[in-house]
């Protein structure tokens, strides 16, 4: 049994005995009622692909990794006893792997399928804050914590957006996250900036309404009141033109602003609101084709493993993307990148990932990222060198 279908059945339980089917490689059991998933499907040495949401999971992290990463991830973190597990029993899972790995490195021979797969590994390169002469840091004043409570940041260096649709696939995963792993903007938020415009350093604040100003991706500077003001006129002529409920683009997340006295947003030295979460960036930090370097942040209302998660796959996806536009070697539009060499060594050239510190205003550390255990969460397709 290679293929295994059972999408909105009622599945309650799925047994370990899963395990039992070595030669499986496609499985979906989407929109059904599982409360957990067995660490058995990590034994099944064909699984590719797996399609596991619309099922309530009591691991929540795990909720979120079905509906935003690859299904090699979800088995790794299966297979390491997830978040839930103790230690002796994750301890026992790690022993149980090497066992595996071990059988698995006999089977081959001696190891070469895992060679090759560990070299076709994307690279991310982490530079630490105390390795960094001029370090981003992010200060986030008491208000946010009634708002927006969370934020976690850092810079990716050595993105390639020239070649062909890049800048448009580029969006296009921003707005699969948004979607998936995020929920719609429920759980969380992301922004991306143009590391050269924006002017450090950066403070994480929330601003009244008729108060806060930002000049929104392809609009003039206006204040958020009536930002919303216009984006909910709009969300009606949208409604009455398309005649149903349903409305696209910003229009969707204004309601999670409602009950707000102040609004949450990423104000730059010079006092310019460069990110109105979550509704929008600012057209002063927009990214654009030349863009080789990029601040990332993530906010949410809900915790702050959410954003690292979400920081996680981000990162990720940003990395396939600079792989995508390597190995296909599309025209760039400006003939820069026509000449750039092609060869293996050049595919796996690493991203660069600078730690950002975020303070409270007496400095003292809320969060750092990426830690030494953040990027676990896609271990299995990105090899960290930190």
């Amino acid at each position: 049994l290679s293929r295994l279908d059972a999408a909105d059945n009622e599945v309650a339980e799925l047994g370990a005995d899963i395990a039992a089917l070595p030669a499986l490689k496609s499985l979906d059991v989407a929109n059904n009622q599982l409360r957990e998933l067995p660490a058995a499907l990590a034994d099944c040495p064909r699984l590719k692909e797996a399609n596991f949401r619309g099922n309530q999971l009591r691991d929540k992290r795990l909720e979120k990794m079905v509906n935003g990463c690859q299904t090699k991830a979800i088995l790794e973190y299966l297979r390491v006893g997830g978040r839930g597990k103790g230690k002796a029993e994750s301890a026992r899972e790690e022993v149980r792997k090497k066992k595996r790995e071990k059988q698995q490195k006999k089977d081959s021979g001696d190891g070469e399928q895992d060679e090759v797969e560990e070299a076709s590994k994307l690279l991310v390169k982490v530079l630490h804050v105390s390795e960094n002469p001029a370090p981003l840091v992010v200060k986030v004043s008491p208000g946010v914590k009634d708002v927006r409570a969370f934020i976690v940041c850092c810079v990716l260096k050595g993105v390639n957006l020239k070649p062909g649709n890049a800048l448009k696939r580029f969006l296009s995963v921003q707005t699969k996250l948004h979607e998936d792993i995020c929920e719609k903007r429920t759980a969380a938020t992301i922004a991306t900036h143009d590391l050269q415009l924006v002017k450090a350093p950066l403070t994480y604040d929330v601003q009244p309404p008729d108060e806060l100003k930002i000049m929104p991706l392809g609009r003039k500077e206006i204040k958020a009141k009536d930002l919303l003001r216009q984006l909910q006129l709009e969300a009606e002529e949208q409604r009455k033109q398309k005649k149903r409920q349903n409305v696209s683009g910003l229009h969707r997340y204004l309601q999670l602003l409602d009950g707000k006295d102040n609004y949450p947003c990423l104000v730059d030295a010079e006092g310019a609101v460069i990110s109105f979460p979550p509704i929008t960036n600012s057209e002063k930090t927009k990214i654009r084709k030349d863009t080789r370097d990029l601040f990332l942040e993530v906010t949410s209302d809900t915790s702050l493993q959410i954003c690292k998660d979400v920081m996680d796959t981000l990162i990720l996806k940003i990395a396939e993307l600079n792989r995508f536009a390597l190995e296909n070697k599309e025209g760039s539009g400006s003939d820069m990148e026509s000449d750039a060499p092609s060869g293996p060594g050049n595919l796996n050239l690493p991203l660069v990932v600078e730690q950002v510190r975020v303070v409270d205003t007496d400095g003292n550390l809320k969060v750092l990222y990426p830690s030494k255990t953040d990027l676990a969460t896609v271990s299995s397709l990105l090899t960290v060198i930190r």
